[in-house]
Order: structure tokens, then C-alpha cells, then sequence
């Protein structure tokens, strides 16, 4: 007949359970807790947030002149079409992912604004500037990251190093591009 009850092994386990469960407890710092209540890092986690959306409303504008630009350089130099056409859909998918979420049922965003000043007018000059373009927004999102929270920060992350690859392939472009 098999015995039911509590064994030296069951309570041996429940008590290695307890104890693991103290000490992993213990290496979190207490409660978080501060004077008043609240946990410390709550406020930290605002500020991050704020600087979260506020940056995606940025990267937002940001992506919507970087694709305009793309199109006037397409449109002013039609030889480039071909090449800049998976970078241009690359970046209207980083600015989607990166676009900060909308409400339920609010209305979607405005046009994107037009492109600040004329293209140049040699196709290398004018992919060049897209390729210093990438460079800048790659170097900005790489800074911007360290002021996020960690998801956003992967997402900059990703969205920087491809934008360091577009400016490299861009300056690519160039050099194939005939003057």
C-alpha cells in the first residue's frame, strides 16, 4: 500500500522552494519602494515614456521627409529610380514601425510634408545627399537610443544600422551613377 501524506522528500523540495525563492527575492533590492510609496523607478519609467513617444513623433516627421526626398531624387533623375527604390520602401517600413501608436479610431496621420529644398542637379550629388541623410538619421538614432526605454532602443537599434547600411549603399549608387 502506497503512503499519501508528506514525506521527508515533499518537504525537503517545498523547503529548497522557499529558500530559492528568499533568496532571489533578496538580490532585488527590496520592495523599490520609496518614502512615498511609490516605486523608485516609476518616475524614471515616465520620463522614458515621454521621451519614447515624444522621439517616435520625431522619427515620424523625420521618415516622412527622408521618403519625400527619396521621391524627388527619383523623380528628378529617373536613372537612380531602380536603385533607390528598395532603400525608399525599407525607410516607409522603419517609419511605420517606428510611428508612435494611434488611439482607436483616430484619424490617421496628415500628408507628409514636402520635401526642404531643391535637389540637386547632378544624380550624383543628389544621391550622395540622400546618402548623408541616412548618415545623419543612422547617427541620431544611435544616440537617441540611450534615452529610451529597452524596446524602443532595439528598434532605434535596427532602424540605425540600417540606415548606416542605406548611406553606405547609397554612396554606392553614387559612385555608379553617371555624373
Amino acid at each position: 500500500m502506497r503512503h499519501t501524506g508528506t514525506t521527508r522528500r515533499g518537504v525537503l523540495t517545498a523547503s529548497g522552494a522557499l529558500a530559492l525563492g528568499a533568496v532571489l527575492t533578496g538580490c532585488g533590492g527590496g520592495d523599490g519602494a520609496t518614502d512615498g510609496g511609490e516605486p523608485a523607478h516609476s518616475g524614471a519609467r515616465a520620463g522614458a515614456s515621454k521621451a519614447g513617444r515624444d522621439l517616435r513623433e520625431r522619427a515620424a516627421r523625420d521618415g516622412a521627409l527622408l521618403l519625400a526626398r527619396y521621391d524627388l531624387v527619383a523623380e528628378a533623375h529617373p536613372t537612380t529610380a531602380a536603385g533607390l527604390a528598395p532603400l525608399r520602401a525599407a525607410v516607409r517600413e522603419h517609419g511605420k514601425a517606428l510611428a508612435p501608436p494611434r488611439a482607436k479610431g483616430a484619424p490617421k496621420a496628415d500628408a507628409p510634408p514636402a520635401a526642404p529644398g531643391p535637389v540637386s542637379a547632378a544624380p550624383k550629388a543628389a544621391v550622395r545627399e540622400l546618402a548623408a541623410d541616412e548618415r545623419r538619421r543612422a547617427d541620431a538614432y544611435a544616440q537617441a537610443l540611450l534615452n529610451v526605454e529597452p524596446e524602443l532602443a532595439r528598434l532605434l537599434a535596427s532602424v540605425a544600422a540600417a540606415a548606416a547600411a542605406h548611406a553606405y549603399l547609397l554612396t554606392e549608387l553614387a559612385e555608379e551613377t553617371a555624373a
